[in-house]
């Protein structure tokens, strides 16, 4: 499987700025890099009244827009995929794959923080995300310090 953490943390912790600040710093050191967001509550993609949500409404299980450099595909499942299995079938032509959540999947994490209480159990996380100066048994980076989280990810992701 294609090297895959999460980046987790409560609402507003800031995963998604930090996320925005990695992937560049990933690619510049020569990574092709996917990103993944996870969202629990659902999402829609669609917009009533565009082809594809006509599609669907027709009855499609699976619909699919694609263009010149750009695909996506919309699809209805009955329950949800697990991380492995998109990751797998998505994300084949990347070398590492950032989620965005994730939180329960068992996959290394990496948790951004901005109090000084954590979500995560200590033993499922790779290193944390903080401006404070919490005690923890992993690695601590400030949320500045992208060059030294994608140094961290290539020693301990098998790159």
């Amino acid at each position: 499987m294609v090297p895959t953490f999460s980046v987790i943390g409560k609402k507003n912790s800031g995963k998604t700025t930090f996320i925005e600040k990695l992937v560049p710093e990933l690619m510049r050191r020569g990574l092709r890099v996917g990103v993944l967001k996870h969202d629990v509550h659902g999402f829609e993609m669609d917009h009533e009244g565009k082809d594809t949500w006509r599609h669907t409404q027709a009855g499609a299980c699976t619909v699919a827009i694609a263009g010149p450099g750009k695909m996506a595909v919309l699809k209805n499942l009955e329950e949800e995929m697990p991380l492995e299995a998109v990751v797998e079938r998505f994300y084949w032509d990347v070398d590492m794959v950032v989620t965005e959540g994730y939180k329960r999947a068992g996959r290394y994490k990496i948790e951004i923080t901005r109090t000084d209480i954590l979500i995560s159990e200590p033993s499922e996380l790779m290193a944390v995300i903080s401006d404070l100066p919490l005690e923890v048994e992993v690695p601590r980076y400030s949320p500045e310090d992208v060059a030294g989280v994608a140094d961290f990810l290539l020693d301990n992701m098998n790159m």
